[in-house]
């Protein structure tokens, strides 16, 4: 019987082949050993035997042949052989009419994405387009596959008993891809599966935390406020055994959140046998940060993964620069985190599965989009409940994100939230080190020469303004040593000018800056003086948060919040803004702006008002429908379409001529994260078609011209294009 071929690939003029069956059965294998961290087996297992079925068409197997070289003799075949729907129509004939469902949307979807429930099920029908798949699996069924990949298996419907059928079958589509994903890999390219996985278990990775903090507390000073830090820890490791669920950690900013989270991450996770730690991080523009922080102390046992590179079109270098989340631990975004686990695309989804078991600590909570936030919050509760997924929401200005029934609605929001902090409040008033000063008149706009000449009073003062061009317009009417920072300038500059601004700081040598709102979440500056363009409240706390943040001052830190000259961009920051002001102009003069009771007011404010808005584009809804296509396409945090780009900065050149010339492994790729800006879509388009932009053949932008990026701002591409930085944020 002649070979049937899942792949074929060719080394030194010899062709080797990867039989179908071969593929079929350790693809379900695979798939199998993933599910069974959501009891599924079975359902993984049938899914992996038949995803591929389709190849043993002959059809199929001129295409393979023809294709890859192994028999250039065959005629070229025009039309693509449907390979995908034959599957999904043998798993309704073997299976239950609603059990064929299921596998329709799992098996049609493997290579281009889960579809919407009309487009999955199609080829299983009576019209013209089912009998059409039907004569499909006639054509398979007559080459005769062997047993062991036709053979059915009892599947258990408590797998679904109590879940959210949609999540279930998003992650059971997960399970899928990376196998079948893997298993191809392993054939095709052995040595780069022989990169994956080795790395060290989380035992081990807890003695490396402890042997850090106990150096960092031998060398750090004796003060109050590094007291208070080590009793936050220690209090959040107290709390690691309690059960698993859903945590909450409110600590004010400069309490030491991110290793405190850290630490009760890794004694809950080895108190309930958890397979990794999943740190998510609302900016791309900070993310550097912290994971730069947990490298020094993991090493390559951490994953860095964002949006960066990450391209929609699965291309083999782009599947590897985003991995599968297989490390213990991840640090990541609230983009990549959230959009993922709503995605219809196989390069988004194939990672789910590795958050089954997982701990997943949700830095500066708050910044959840309120779009969205139903829908969030319901896969949140999700995945407590049902994947045995711990949460730990973490910020110094808590959400009310509590299950509540008040203001004429019913919000389903987070049930059971366990706070690890004793009494917030105190520590509220024990961490408090800045005075804030409000505008007189929230009507009364300041011009950005005002604003500049008070900023020229200070020796050392941080201003913080809302969006990329608010920041290019004042910083050009200071002086010339004055810093930029946004996020228009790569990670890689972001993290030199950030060590400058430390080094000059703690010399107490003069120092002006002027930043968007991503030093906000996590960047660790300290300044005597911070000015705030008004904006929400817990963007006021953030920026409070850079200001006499180690209690270094015999005086309160002086925190001025300013109306800027122009509103802040439309949506939540510009919502943030208008519910600050009304809630303001309430306050008397010795009420504390920042105290918890404000916060409660202002998210209640900002949330329980807004009624359906919470769920803007009906994500619910057309999850409930099966609208798995609808869903990934609508489930986006930013509404304009962003590309990354290689931006040329400091000794990257052979880096970046490696990436033109194809020739870019994944190790070059991680690397390169570090010098990429987010541009619109269209700006990127307008660049690439006037050449200042290479297009690689991985789908990766690239710059061109030097004079695109400038040593002090960054990214200029709107010197050729004329586009306005300031819908660009932050």
């Amino acid at each position: 019987m002649p070979t049937i071929h899942a792949h074929i690939k060719e080394i030194n003029g010899q062709f080797e082949s990867h039989e179908l069956a071969d593929h079929l059965q350790a693809t379900a294998d695979l798939a199998a050993q993933f599910a069974k961290e959501m009891q599924s087996e079975e359902w993984a297992r049938l899914a992996g035997l038949w995803h591929d079925l389709g190849k043993y068409q002959p059809a199929f197997q001129d295409y393979i042949k023809k294709s890859s070289g192994y028999d250039p003799k065959l005629p070229t075949i025009k039309a693509k052989v449907d390979h995908s729907s034959v599957g999904a129509v043998y798993a309704q004939q073997q299976l239950k009419q609603q059990l064929g469902v299921i596998f329709a949307f799992l098996i049609t979807g493997h290579h281009g994405g889960l579809r919407n429930k009309e487009d999955a099920t199609a080829c299983l029908g009576n019209e013209k387009k089912g009998l059409e798949k039907q004569q499909l699996l006639q054509n398979t069924l007559a080459q005769s596959p062997p047993d062991s990949v036709l053979k059915s298996i009892a599947l258990p419907l408590e797998s679904l008993k109590g879940r959210d059928p949609v999540l279930w079958i998003r992650l059971l589509f997960s399970c899928l891809v990376d196998a079948d994903f893997l298993d191809t890999e392993a054939f095709m390219q052995p040595d780069k599966t022989k990169q994956r996985g080795n790395y060290r278990d989380l035992k081990t990775l807890l003695s490396l935390f402890e042997n850090h903090m106990q150096a960092l507390e031998s060398g750090a000073k004796t003060s109050e406020l590094n007291t208070l830090r080590e009793q936050i820890r220690h209090d959040c490791i107290a709390q690691a055994t309690q059960p698993q669920g859903i945590f909450s950690l409110t600590v004010p900013t400069g309490g030491g959140k991110t290793l405190s989270s850290l630490a009760f991450a890794l004694h809950h996770a080895l108190a309930h046998g958890k397979k990794r730690i999943i740190y998510v991080i609302p900016y791309t523009s900070i993310i550097e940060q912290t994971a730069q922080i947990f490298r020094k102390i993991f090493g390559e046992d951490l994953i860095e993964h964002h949006s960066n590179l990450d391209s929609d079109k699965e291309t083999y270098r782009s599947r590897l620069a985003c991995e599968n989340w297989d490390a213990p631990i991840i640090v990541t975004t609230s983009v990549q985190f959230f959009e993922s686990l709503f995605a219809a695309k196989t390069s988004r989804t194939r990672k789910l599965h590795n958050i089954l078991n997982s701990v997943v600590i949700l830095d500066e909570a708050q910044l959840l989009p309120a779009d969205f936030l139903k829908p969030i919050l319901k896969s949140i509760q999700e995945l407590a409940n049902n994947y045995r997924v711990s949460f730990l929401l973490m910020t110094a200005t808590q959400p009310a994100l509590n299950a509540r029934n008040d203001f004429g609605q019913r919000f389903e929001g987070l049930k059971n939230v366990k706070e690890l902090m004793a009494d917030p409040e105190k520590l509220a008033q024990d961490l408090q080190r800045v005075q804030i000063e409000l505008p007189q008149d929230f009507e009364k706009t300041n011009s950005w020469e005002e604003i500049a000449a008070q900023l020229q009073a200070h020796e050392q003062v941080l201003c913080i303004v809302n969006t990329r061009q608010h920041c290019r317009d004042l910083h050009a009417l200071l002086p010339q040593d004055t810093v930029h920072l946004s996020a228009l300038m790569c990670g890689e500059h972001r993290s030199r000018v950030i060590a400058e601004i430390k080094d000059k700081l703690d010399a107490g040598a003069p120092i002006r800056v002027i930043s968007t709102q991503l030093v906000e979440a996590g960047v660790d500056i300290d300044f005597p003086v911070v000015y705030r363009a008004l904006a929400g409240l817990d963007s006021i706390a953030q920026a409070a948060g850079r200001c006499n943040r180690e209690g270094g001052l015999n005086h309160l830190g002086k925190v001025v919040v300013f109306v800027p000259p122009s509103q802040p961009p439309a949506g939540i920051l510009r919502q943030g803004k208008e519910v600050t002001c009304k809630l303001f102009k309430t306050l008397t003069t010795s009420n504390n702006p920042l105290s918890p009771e404000n916060f409660t007011r202002y998210f209640e404010e900002l949330y329980w008002h807004r009624g359906d808005l919470l769920d803007k584009k009906a994500i619910l809804k057309s999850s409930s429908d099966m609208q798995f296509k609808k869903v990934g396409e609508e489930f986006r945090f930013i509404e304009q379409p962003y590309k990354p780009v290689i931006v040329r900065y400091a000794d990257n050149k052979n880096l970046l001529e490696s990436v033109i010339a194809g020739k870019a492994d994944y190790k070059v790729l991680r690397k390169l994260q570090r010098f990429v800006v987010n541009v619109p879509e269209s700006i990127v388009t307008k660049l690439h078609n006037q050449k200042m932009l290479v297009l690689t053949k991985d789908e990766i932008y690239v710059q061109a011209q030097n004079d695109l990026y400038d040593a002090n701002l960054g990214f200029m591409g709107e010197k050729a294009t004329g586009f306005e930085t300031d819908t660009l944020i932050p």
